[in-house]
């Protein structure tokens, strides 16, 4: 019988998406020896570059990539302002970048070009990439990981980071786990009165509906999430382009005027999976790996990044110490996570009560985000930066 072939690493990156791939790079940043870094891939680069959904980066998700030489302008689309509204309801509230002193309030960019830009940035160090191979399991041991693929080897290393999440529906349940009985049909439509550098988040019955400016081949039109329940979504999903279309004002309202062209449409479950701890001994969680959340308010990659920023500072400074790099990363993640999981878990709900006190107060709290600044700074500052 044949022994699998065995290799030695500091760290073992399982995982190679946006978060896996930023952590891979902020880490290379000072480490002594980035050839023991090991990263592992389940898919091809090819195949990741030809994903065609539309994400949203925040402003200090920007000056991350910008960091690692990941960020290329021209390829994103800035967000200068966020409506966010209820439809058939009173109160509204409006975030804008002026009152921030920044050049934006976040980004739109295509998932395929954002793997583009990590994957270049990738080439400029010695990283040991395995592609395609998928992780079979992880045996923790006295003084490191055996990390044990798919194709029979076996990577031995210091320490083993999760950071291939997945979709909610195709992970196991974590400790918090909800099913918020959604699906977000997502497709890139045009429509007559666009507003360039505008966001819309729209609270409907069947869920929100975001709205993010995006350029498709030199055409101003908007990255579409439309959260609503799974037989409506299969209904939506079913209609011809204009009968689509239609469903789509129906639901949205006015304010864009018709919406006249629309892409394929796709579909994904939602719900929130989270695990209760993101360090275990030798191991740690980050990005979906660690917590999938509701697509409201386009957190999720964001929230990631900032683990993975959170672990490099904890890896660098107990790296020989694993309890203390456990305490550190661990510290320096809650409150951000907290806050972040509560916002995104809580949002989608609160807007689909149809008690009649509580469609009260949700308007009355749009209406205050819009009069007391404090209130709307607090917001528009977790979804640019996290809690610090």
């Amino acid at each position: 019988m044949n022994t699998p072939a065995t290799s030695d690493f500091d760290i073992a990156i399982c995982g190679a998406g946006p978060v896996g791939a930023a952590f891979a790079l902020l880490l290379a940043e000072t480490w002594p020896d980035a050839s023991r870094i090991a990263l592992i891939d389940s898919r091809l680069p090819e195949m990741a570059t030809r994903d065609e959904r539309m994400i949203a980066i925040s402003h200090g998700s920007r000056t991350m990539l910008e960091r690692v030489r990941a960020w290329h302008e021209d390829s994103a689309t800035p967000i200068h302002h966020i409506h966010v509204s209820h439809r058939g309801h009173f109160g509204r509230t409006m975030i804008d970048r002026k009152d921030y002193d920044v050049p934006a309030l976040g980004y739109v960019i295509r998932y395929g070009d954002l793997v583009r830009q990590l994957n270049a940035a990738l080439d400029r160090f010695p990283f040991q990439i395995r592609r395609p191979v998928a992780v079979d399991r992880i045996e923790q041991q006295a003084e490191s990981c055996a990390v044990h693929l798919d194709n029979g080897a076996i990577l031995n290393a210091r320490y083993a980071v999760h950071a291939e999440g997945g979709l909610f529906g195709t992970q196991e349940s974590k400790a918090i786990h909800r099913d918020y009985g959604q699906t977000a049909i997502t497709s890139f439509v045009t429509c007559a009165l666009p507003q360039p550098a505008t966001a819309w988040e729209r609270f409907t019955e069947g869920g929100p509906i975001a709205l993010l400016p995006s350029l498709r081949q030199q055409t101003q039109g908007y990255a579409l999430v439309w959260c609503c329940k799974p037989e409506d979504a299969s209904q939506h999903i079913a209609l011809n382009d204009q009968e689509f279309l239609r469903a789509l004002h129906q639901n949205f309202g006015d304010r864009l005027g018709q919406f006249t062209s629309a892409t394929r449409r796709m579909a994904f479950p939602l719900g929130l999976n989270a695990a209760a701890s993101t360090a275990n001994g030798r191991e740690f969680a980050i990005g979906n790996a660690a917590q999938t959340l509701h697509p409201v308010a386009g957190q999720g990659l964001n929230l990631g990044l900032r683990d993975a920023y959170s672990l490099v500072s904890a890896l660098r400074a107990h790296f020989h110490n694993p309890e203390e790099c456990n305490q550190t990363f661990l510290s320096a993640r809650q409150l951000d996570r907290r806050a972040t999981i509560q916002l995104t878990d809580w949002l989608p709900r609160i807007f689909a009560s149809q008690l009649r006190p509580v469609i009260a107060a949700r308007g009355s709290a749009l209406s205050l985000l819009d009069l007391l600044p404090p209130a709307r700074h607090l917001l528009a500052r977790q979804m640019m930066n996290g809690q610090r």
